[in-house]
């Protein structure tokens, strides 16, 4: 198995078609998607299709579930951002089939999926859809983290908090700091949690996309993933969140940042 998994879309245009690029000229055939195609960004049903055209699944993700229930938990920007994305993707009864084909495949989103060792979530193996498992919980949070490794067997992969990287069973997080690619192994006996980070909004001081690449070598041979971090023009993103007129500016402003 060598598969590219994505995660943390929000809409993103620019950023999805630049790692879809960058998956192609690898030759890669098999990509899998961990949820949050949309929230944030300006352009919902694009990265819908498109997802829908290329992925062979894609788990539900929070800002994906909370078109369909209350988002009243979510900070200001990120609730503006699901009513915009409601009112381009809701459909009504004259709506186009094409629209209510989205709204359908949203809704039906499955919550995990496994595959061999692997378990693939949005955001832990406890709360597969909001329970966040951060590059601090290590040492910030170690009970936490060690009824996460707890509640599974072997590899979760997960997105949701946008940090790319691994925490393994010592509890510490191996991160990318700034690197455009980086590969670990995972011992067959050992247990590990992976976040693939986010193509969308990256949160970890770095602008760049973020994906990983799983491999899975059978019996008696480690495992790996690979992180890959791709440029992307994020003024044409920044430009059209501002042109809607309804997204918040600070979700443009931080595109540049990487936070």
């Amino acid at each position: 198995m060598k598969v590219a998994i994505i995660s943390d879309l929000h809409s993103n245009r620019e950023a999805l078609d630049a790692v879809f690029a960058h998956i192609d000229q690898q030759g890669l055939k098999t990509v899998y998607c961990l949820g949050d195609v949309v929230g944030y960004g300006p352009e919902p049903e694009y990265c819908v299709d498109l997802v829908r055209a290329r992925c062979t699944f894609c788990l539900l993700g929070n800002h994906d579930e909370a078109l369909f229930r209350d988002a009243s938990d979510f900070n200001p920007h990120a609730r503006g951002a699901i009513e915009y994305t409601r009112a381009c993707m809701q459909p009504q009864w004259y709506s186009s089939p094409e629209k209510k084909a989205r709204w359908r495949w949203l809704k039906a989103l499955p919550l995990s999926k496994s595959e061999g060792r692997f378990v693939f979530v949005h955001g832990s193996t406890r709360d597969p859809v909001r329970e966040y498992v951060l590059s601090t919980d290590g040492f910030l949070n170690p009970d936490k983290l060690r009824g996460i490794f707890a509640s599974f067997e072997s590899v979760a992969v997960a997105g949701h908090t946008h940090h790319p990287g691994m925490h393994d069973e010592s509890l510490r997080f191996h991160g990318l700091a700034g690197e455009s690619t980086l590969r670990l192994s995972m011992a067959e006996a050992s247990k590990y949690f992976v976040n693939v980070g986010s193509v969308g909004q990256p949160r970890d001081s770095d602008n760049r996309a973020a994906y990983a690449v799983l491999e899975a070598n059978g019996p008696g041979k480690p495992a790996a993933v690979t992180w890959h971090r791709v440029a992307y023009d994020f003024q044409t993103t920044q430009h059209k969140i501002l042109k809607t007129g309804q997204l918040s500016e600070v979700l443009a402003r931080r595109l540049a940042l990487g936070k």
